[in-house]
């Protein structure tokens, strides 16, 4: 595992390599593929661990098989999530994080339970935002 460019001490003043906010930054397309709707919910779901496609399917409901598809090759091709295909008969494929992919899923993890700790403030604002605006 690599080691950090900066320290969390140092973050707010190191210069890292990549810059997100650059239009032709590769990190760009990463954070896309990560919080990404189905990319957060996939990363999140295989924190559990490996599973197969289908139980990953059934795990992040609304996801087409198309979708949950690309999702993961994209996420695979990032170094996110790493494909096993077993030789059986029928063939059978496991999806995991990797290292890297545990680590981004952690954070992730930290802000989406903190979104939901969140929902009575999140859904009171809307309610006096809608009140105020004349509603959605």
């Amino acid at each position: 595992m690599e080691t950090p460019a900066c320290t969390e001490a140092e973050a707010e003043h190191c210069e890292l390599p990549f810059d997100v906010f650059a239009r032709s930054c590769p990190s760009r397309e990463t954070l896309e593929h990560v919080t990404g709707r189905w990319g957060s919910l996939t990363v999140g779901a295989l924190r559990e661990g490996p599973v197969r496609f289908n139980e990953l399917r059934r795990r992040v409901e609304g996801v087409s098989e198309k979708m949950l598809s690309q999702t993961l090759h994209a996420l695979e091709r990032d170094g996110i999530v790493h494909r096993e295909a077993q030789p059986t008969n029928p063939p059978r494929v496991d999806y995991e994080l990797t290292p890297l992919g545990v680590e981004v899923a952690d954070r992730l993890l930290a802000l989406i339970h903190h979104l939901e700790g969140s929902m009575p403030a999140v859904l009171s604002a809307r309610d006096s935002y809608d009140a105020t605006r004349g509603g959605r």
